[in-house]
C-alpha cells in the first residue's frame, strides 16, 4: 500500500482505500484510535493551557457511537469534534470555560420508563484553575447544558 501512496496521487488513494476489505477492529483498538483523537483534542487545548481528562466510560462510550462495521474507525474523528470539540467550543464562547480549566469528560446513565435500555450520556465537568492538581468539586452537566463549577 506504501508503494502505491508513492506513485498515485491522493484523490486516487482515498478512493481505492473506501473500497480495500479491512480486517473488523476489536473493541481495544478502537479505544486506542479514541485516545489517540482525545490526545489531538488536548493538544489543541494546551494553547489554553486547559486540560482534558476523559473517564475510561467515556472512551468506550465514544468508541461505540463512532464505530461503523461498514467503515470501521473513520466516523470516530466526527465523533469526537461533534461530541467532545464541539461542546468545549460552546462553552468556551459562552464564556464558561476558561484558560487553565480542567475538563472532565464522563458518562451518567439515564432510566428510562418502560422497561427500555438505559442510555448513556456524555455529562462534562468543569474544574476551574486547577493547576495545583486536585480536582476539585465539580458538578454534572449535561451535553446540552451550560458548563457549571
Amino acid at each position: 500500500m506504501e508503494a502505491a501512496r508513492a506513485i498515485f496521487r491522493p484523490e486516487f488513494m482515498n478512493r481505492v482505500d473506501e473500497y480495500i476489505v479491512f480486517q473488523p477492529l476489536d473493541p481495544e483498538q478502537i479505544k486506542s484510535i479514541v485516545r489517540l483523537q482525545l490526545g489531538r483534542v488536548q493538544h489543541r487545548l494546551s494553547d489554553r493551557k486547559m486540560k482534558l481528562r476523559v473517564s475510561e466510560a467515556a472512551v468506550e462510550l465514544l468508541g461505540s457511537l463512532g464505530y461503523d462495521p461498514s467503515y470501521g474507525a473513520r466516523p470516530v474523528k466526527r465523533t469526537i469534534q461533534q461530541n467532545v470539540e464541539n461542546e468545549i467550543a460552546k462553552g468556551i464562547l459562552r464564556g464558561d470555560l476558561r484558560d487553565e480549566d480542567t475538563v472532565l469528560v464522563d458518562t451518567e446513565v439515564s432510566a428510562v420508563p418502560n422497561g427500555q435500555l438505559p442510555q448513556a450520556k456524555l455529562v462534562f465537568r468543569r474544574v476551574s484553575g486547577s493547576s495545583s492538581g486536585a480536582l476539585g468539586a465539580s458538578s454534572p452537566v449535561d451535553k446540552e447544558a451550560s458548563f457549571s463549577q
